[in-house]
C-alpha cells in the first residue's frame, strides 16, 4: 500500500472498533496523534492513557477491526468511491462545525459538496399532493435564482424522493445521504432515481458496505443531512415524525429551519406546524420569502410562472381574490374578517394561492394580488 492507501486503511478501521463513536474517535486521535499508531501501539501503551479501559485496548487490539477495514478499502477502491476524513482539507466546512460529524464518510458523485448554496428538504413518507406540489415549485423557483443550489435529503419515501426528483426535474444538483452502505439502494423501488442522481450530484454514506438499513442508521443519518445545509425545511411531518429530528438537529448546529404550514386537521402537517408555534422553525411560505430571510442575494430574481387567462378558483379562494381586487392590500386579519374565515381555513388557502403565483405576501402579514 502506498501511504495514501495505508491512511485511508487506518482511517476505516478507526470506524469500526466497537464502542467508539465519532466523539471517542476524535479524543482517541488527539490524545495518540494519528490514526495509524492507534492501531501500532502495544497493550500497555494503550493503558497508560488516562482513563483508558481493559474493554477499549481489546476492542483496539481485536483483529477482527482490521479484517473489516481491508474488506471496505477493497470495495471503496473497485467501484471508485470517494472519502472524507474529518481532519482532511476538504471535508465539508458545513459538516465540520457539527460537533458529532462523521469522521469518515463514503461518497459516490461529481457534485461539490461545498456548494455556496445548500438546502436540506425533509418530511414525512407519507406525502400528499400538498407537500409534493410544494417541493416542485419551491424547487422550481429556487433553480431560476440559483441555478447551481445543492438539495440534500434521505432517499426515503414521500418528500425525500419527492425532493430529489424535483430537484432533477430543475437541473439542480441532488445528494441522498444513506442510512446503508453503498453497495445497496434502499428502498429498491429507488434504485434509478439514485442511479440519475450520480450525474448530476450523488449518493453519501458514514457506513461501510453490507451495513443494513436499520431504524437507528437512519436516526443517525439525519445530522449528515442537518449539518450539510445552510437551512433545513421541512415539508409535512406529523407529530412524531423523524424529521423533527432533523429539525432540532439543525437547530443545535445553529442552522435555519423553516416549515411548510398545513391545516391544523391535517396529520402530515402537524409536526410543521408545531414547530412553528414553538419558534423552532421559520413559517416558509414560498422561494421568495425563503431567499430574502437567508439574506442570499440574488442575482436572477425569480420570474412568477405566467398566470392563466381563466383562474380555477374555489368558491373560498374566490372570496379572497375578490377582496383583494378591491383593495391595494389586505392584512391577514382583515381578510379574516372580510371572509368569514378563521385564521386556521385562511392560512393554507392563502398558502396555496400564493403558490400558484395568484397572490404574494408583503411585510407585515400583508397581502396582494400578484396581477390586476
Amino acid at each position: 500500500m502506498n501511504n495514501n492507501t495505508t491512511k485511508l486503511f487506518f482511517q476505516i478501521a478507526l470506524t469500526q472498533i466497537n464502542g467508539v463513536g465519532d466523539v471517542l474517535a476524535r479524543n482517541l486521535l488527539d490524545e495518540i496523534g494519528d490514526e495509524e499508531r492507534i492501531f501500532k501501539s502495544s497493550r500497555k501503551e494503550l493503558m497508560s492513557i488516562p482513563n483508558f479501559s481493559t474493554h477499549l485496548a481489546n476492542e483496539i487490539l481485536n483483529p477482527e477491526v482490521l479484517r473489516k477495514a481491508e474488506k471496505e478499502l477493497d470495495f471503496i477502491t473497485k467501484n471508485n468511491i470517494r472519502t472524507f476524513f474529518y481532519k482532511d482539507q476538504n471535508y465539508p466546512y458545513r459538516l465540520k462545525e457539527c460537533i458529532d460529524a462523521p469522521i469518515l464518510f463514503y461518497y459516490k458523485g461529481n457534485t461539490n459538496l461545498d456548494n455556496t448554496k445548500v438546502i436540506s428538504i425533509v418530511g414525512t413518507r407519507k406525502s400528499n399532493g400538498y407537500g409534493n406540489d410544494f417541493c416542485d415549485r419551491f424547487l422550481e423557483d429556487i433553480a431560476s435564482s440559483f441555478p447551481d443550489a445543492l438539495i440534500v435529503s434521505g432517499l426515503a419515501y414521500g418528500i425525500d424522493i419527492q425532493s430529489h426528483k424535483s430537484a432533477i426535474r430543475v437541473g439542480l444538483p441532488t445528494v441522498g445521504v444513506l442510512a446503508h452502505g453503498l453497495d445497496r439502494i434502499y428502498p429498491s423501488v429507488h434504485r434509478q432515481i439514485a442511479i440519475n442522481m450520480l450525474d448530476n450530484g450523488g449518493l453519501l454514506t458514514e457506513f461501510v458496505s453490507m451495513t443494513e438499513p436499520d431504524k437507528y442508521n437512519f436516526v443517525k443519518r439525519n445530522r449528515i443531512v442537518a449539518g450539510l445545509a445552510d437551512a433545513t425545511v421541512v415539508v409535512q411531518s406529523d407529530m412524531k415524525g423523524g424529521s423533527l429530528i432533523t429539525a432540532d438537529l439543525a437547530c443545535s448546529y445553529d442552522r435555519d429551519v423553516f416549515a411548510l404550514p398545513g391545516r391544523i386537521t391535517d396529520k402530515e402537517s402537524g409536526g410543521c406546524n408545531m414547530l412553528i408555534e414553538q419558534n423552532k422553525a421559520v413559517m416558509l411560505l414560498s422561494a421568495e420569502q425563503f431567499i430574502q430571510y437567508m439574506q442570499w442575494d440574488v442575482k436572477n430574481k425569480v420570474q412568477p410562472r405566467q398566470q392563466e387567462l381563466f383562474l380555477n378558483l374555489s368558491p373560498d379562494q374566490q372570496a379572497v381574490y375578490d377582496l383583494l381586487l378591491e383593495n391595494d392590500s389586505l392584512h391577514i386579519n382583515a381578510l379574516s374578517m372580510q371572509s368569514n374565515m378563521p385564521l386556521t381555513s385562511l392560512l393554507p388557502l392563502l398558502l396555496m394561492m400564493e403558490m400558484k403565483d395568484i397572490i404574494r405576501t408583503l411585510p407585515g402579514n400583508n397581502y396582494e394580488l400578484v396581477y390586476k
